[in-house]
């Protein structure tokens, strides 16, 4: 597929669980861009934080972990100091503390600058919350994939289940509901529809029929 320019800067927000990971890494594969999975930055620092026994509210602490984030997005690895680290960054216990830590506005501040330096060569496929709103608010396509709660726990059961966790289908429903509440609430960039923004339900559609969809978005 051809882009109607070079650089292409395509960004899509959503919630936990829409697909936005796997549609984002789906796309820049087809058209040749550059992948960021932003929540990945969180999920790093989360890491950090738990590692070093630094509290979620402790944003200097955080802040200073930002300067050890080495980070490249490979096939569909997350590498941190060239060490594969996406499991370790996968689990329930990262996903809420990550979220807790990105009310924090200081935090947020300090990785605009990292987030955006994933935006060379011919063009990015950003993924987030705040992609289309802050960070890249001059995207060439800004798109809001969205999924009911119930679907999105269902996914993410389906996934911790092959990879042989034990997991409980009504907390993941607990928690992802709590976690939308945590990003649509804090003060610090919301999860919020762009007015550019093309707003897509999964519930009903395929991995496949979403990429498709969002490709005719850019023609």
């Amino acid at each position: 597929m051809k882009l109607p320019k070079v650089p292409y800067l395509i960004a899509i927000d959503g919630p936990a669980g829409s697909g936005k990971g796997t549609i984002a890494k789906l796309i820049s594969d087809k058209l040749n861009l550059n992948y960021l999975d932003s929540g990945a930055i969180y999920r790093v620092i989360a890491l950090g934080a738990i590692a070093n026994n630094i509290p979620s509210d402790q944003v200097l602490k955080l802040i200073s972990l930002v300067g050890t984030i080495n980070m490249k997005f490979e096939g569909g690895d997350v590498l941190l100091n060239k060490e594969i680290i996406t499991d370790k960054i996968r689990t329930s216990e990262i996903s809420k503390f990550s979220s807790e830590i990105a009310v924090h506005s200081r935090l947020r501040d300090e990785i605009l600058n990292l987030q955006r330096s994933f935006n060379q060569g011919n063009g990015l496929v950003a993924e987030g919350r705040d992609m289309t709103t802050v960070v890249f608010p001059n995207a060439d396509l800004k798109v809001y994939l969205d999924a009911s709660p119930h679907e999105r726990a269902n996914r993410r059961y389906k996934q911790l289940k092959l990879k042989g966790n034990n997991v409980n289908i009504l907390s993941l429903t607990s928690e992802i509901e709590a976690r939308d509440k945590r990003d649509k609430e804090r003060k610090a960039s919301p999860l919020k529809i762009a007015d550019e923004a093309k707003v897509l339900n999964t519930d009903d559609l395929t991995i496949g029929q979403t990429v498709d969809k969002i490709l005719t978005f850019i023609i």
